[in-house]
């Protein structure tokens, strides 16, 4: 069977950029760039990745300060890093929150995404770049989820993720290219046809006996009545 999934296991730039999955080609420069792309994680980034979450759509104005305030809310905090430009010290408007235990974690990403901080819904799931096997961030033309103004679009996260393809590939795991019909499936809908056509038959014959003896009946009671009368 096609091990369908909506979040990419792996990261792939070609799948990332398509809505389902399936594209054989690129369909914009970015992603051209991010397949000819080799990112290795930034060695100088510390704590657990497991344990970490990332935090965008932030407001320019949002402060570290404030971010502490909201999220400690969820659990106790081992480090937070607000992104910032390195020559004018503005934010990037994201973040990354590494908490002390998983069940914090867990409980942030639940309930502080798409939470108002500061005028502004943040977006909020687990770290990827030390995660996602074959991760490549959004300025090498890959990432996920974007605006539809920007005309890079990337599925496969929690913001944007796969939408089923219509016809899955035959002998092939989801996303390889083929858009036919998984031959699991396929085999399952025939056996679940053939049990149909039994049915309905064994109904059919049922059916008919059970005409053939009111016929039956008919022609008794009418043979009775005619007796009957002579």
């Amino acid at each position: 069977m096609v091990d369908w999934s909506p979040i990419a296991k792996v990261y792939d730039p070609l799948k990332a950029g398509s809505i389902d999955g399936t594209d054989v080609e690129p369909h914009d420069r970015a992603v051209w760039r991010a397949m000819s792309s080799e990112y290795k994680p930034n060695k100088g980034v510390v704590g657990d990745p497991l344990l970490t979450l990332f935090v965008s759509r932030l407001n320019p104005l949002t402060t570290e300060e404030k971010l502490y305030q909201t999220f400690s809310k969820y659990g106790d905090i081992q480090r937070l890093r607000l992104v910032r430009d390195t020559v004018t010290g503005f934010s990037k408007r994201y973040a990354f929150i590494e908490y002390k235990e998983e069940r914090a974690v867990v409980r942030a990403r639940r309930d502080a995404n798409k939470l108002l901080v500061d005028q502004h819904e943040v977006f909020v799931d687990f770290e990827q770049e030390r995660t996602l096997k074959g991760w490549i961030p959004r300025r090498l033309g890959g990432g996920q989820g974007g605006k539809k103004e920007s005309g890079q679009l990337r599925f496969g996260g929690r913001d944007r993720p796969f939408r089923k393809p219509i016809n899955l590939g035959v002998g092939q795991e989801w996303g390889g290219g083929g858009r036919e019909r998984d031959r699991l499936g396929l085999r399952d809908t025939e056996d679940r046809d053939r049990h149909r056509d039994a049915e309905w038959g064994s109904r059919g014959r049922r059916d008919d006996r059970d005409r053939g003896r009111e016929r039956q009946d008919r022609r008794h009671g009418e043979r009775s009545r005619y007796r009957d009368r002579r």
